[in-house]
């Protein structure tokens, strides 16, 4: 899976060698995923899978890393440590990372800049600026609270369509 992403954008076998071994070999050791790279896709837990196809990904020697809903369906471990690990892989390769998300609370402490986009509109700054009750009240059309603590940042909203009662 991982060598696709060498490979990916072609037709036909797909070859192998030594040089790509290596490539793939180099990467799986930087997203510390050696110990699972061999197991079926389907036994692996959903950062194990996360893990690897970030290796996919990072495989091709990309400058710039579009992450589309990394953290959806993991669990609070598994989703710290998938951002902590895209934020140093990152950092050492010296690459921009795009994170497209509908939770940004387990982002909030990696991100350099936020866009949010609602109702065909948008805001774009640093994560102070943007995420913020009255900013982002507008720009949603409904009430959205902006929770800080020391070194947390929660984003919610009290809209609901009137509970489930049983």
């Amino acid at each position: 899976m991982v060598a696709l992403g060498i490979d990916g954008t072609h037709y036909g076998l797909l070859t192998s060698s030594r040089e790509k071994r290596e490539r793939v070999d180099r990467v799986l050791h930087e997203v510390r995923a050696e110990r699972f790279a061999m197991a079926p896709l389907a036994r692996l837990s959903g950062g194990e899978q996360q893990r690897l196809m970030l290796a996919q990904a990072l495989v091709g020697d990309p400058e710039i890393l579009l992450l589309d809903e990394p953290l959806a369906n993991l669990d609070l471990r598994s989703r710290d440590e998938v951002v902590d690990l895209v934020c140093e892989v990152a950092k050492r390769r010296g690459i921009a990372v795009m994170f497209v998300a509908h939770d940004i609370n387990p982002l909030l402490g990696a991100l350099d800049r936020v866009l949010y986009i609602a109702n065909g509109k948008g805001v774009i700054g640093s994560v102070d600026d943007v995420v913020q009750s009255d900013v982002l009240t507008r720009l949603f059309g409904f009430p959205v609270h902006v929770v800080r603590t020391e070194d947390y940042v929660l984003v919610a909203t009290a809209e609901h369509g009137g509970g489930c009662h049983a």
